[in-house]
């Protein structure tokens, strides 16, 4: 899908009569564009739009160069399709003239919020370059957003890991549940680890192109802005990143002394056991007097003790939560 914004008088007016580029159209937006769109875009404005699997390379040559007149910088981004399970995509931004184009495959919160603080008039819209900007703060207020609810998550989980008031036979299934939240959290902080080094490269390509084509100078203040921003959350991300790896071993070490401690009352019992199994083996139970054997029902009852002997202690320890 196409979407073409002009600027008019200061605000950001999305177009509703077409593809129709005009001297005021300073931003094309293409989410999840077709081969058909693709080629409508090249021969609008001569440039090579990247394809899905091409702004997957991960090496810099792939992502940040110029070409035919053209800057392209693709940059990874966090985004949550169903609000719970975090996705990495790419987003492309291609500065042609004073043109913007973006080629995206998603649709994160970031963009919405920015184009409605633009049709506001709330940022400045009269180039390319102004307009890449605005869309990288707003991702980057939107990365802060996901780091602060990282910080609250990982809080609530440091609560949890070291109060924890269960009882044995649950304390197990909890901590395999704490566990489990630990790696997710880390995944979540990997990836957002991730997606702030690729915003950081981009604003370094960013800037650098930006002196050489003579920007405007309150753009490439903004672009050292959102530098320094940029690299404040990735200390903060480092941080949690520490953190996560510190729960992560305190819940791995709390496990191993949940089983040292099982393995130990399974040792106690055996030595306890090894006495009477000692004198069974030596007597073998080799006695003339033993009433049990004129029973008419011994062999029937000494079958229902094996099996009570092996059902009681099974679900004692099912019980304890041990199996």
């Amino acid at each position: 899908m196409i979407t073409v914004y002009d600027c008019r008088n200061g605000q950001l007016v999305r177009q509703t009569d077409g593809f129709a580029l005009g001297a005021e159209s300073v931003w094309i937006d293409l989410l999840n564009p077709t081969a058909e769109d693709e080629a409508l875009i090249e021969q609008a404005l001569g440039v090579d739009v990247p394809t899905k699997d091409e702004v997957r390379e991960i090496e810099a040559s792939s992502r940040f160069y110029e070409e035919d007149g053209a800057t392209f910088m693709t940059t990874f981004i966090v985004h949550f399709p169903d609000n719970t399970t975090p996705v990495t995509s790419t987003v492309t931004f291609v500065l042609k003239d004073n043109r913007l184009v973006t080629v995206r495959y998603v649709e994160p919160k970031s963009f919405p919020m920015f184009v409605a603080r633009a049709e506001k008039g709330a940022v400045a819209c009269t180039s390319g370059g102004a307009l890449m900007i605005g869309l990288v703060e707003s991702l980057i207020m939107r990365t802060a957003d996901v780091i602060e609810r990282i910080q609250d998550d990982v809080d609530k989980l440091t609560h949890n890991v070291f109060n924890l008031n269960t009882a044995r036979r649950d304390s197990s299934r909890r901590l395999d549940v704490l566990l489990k939240q630990t790696g997710k959290e880390g995944d979540l902080v990997s990836r957002v680890l991730e997606s702030a080094t690729s915003l950081d490269r981009t604003m370094h390509f960013f800037r650098d192109t930006a002196r050489e084509r003579g920007f405007d100078p309150r753009v490439i203040q903004r672009i050292d802005v959102a530098q320094r921003d940029i690299l404040s959350l990735m200390e903060h991300t480092r941080f949690l990143t520490n953190r996560i790896s510190f729960l992560l071993e305190a819940t791995l070490g709390m496990i191993s002394t949940e089983q040292n401690q099982i393995i130990k009352l399974f040792s106690v019992m055996a030595v306890m056991l090894m006495p009477p199994t000692l004198v069974a083996s030596i007597y073998g139970m080799n006695f003339k007097h033993m009433p049990e054997l004129e029973w008419p029902l011994g062999y029937p009852l000494a079958l229902l003790a094996m099996v009570l002997a092996a059902v009681i202690p099974y679900v004692y320890f099912r019980r304890k939560g041990w199996l």
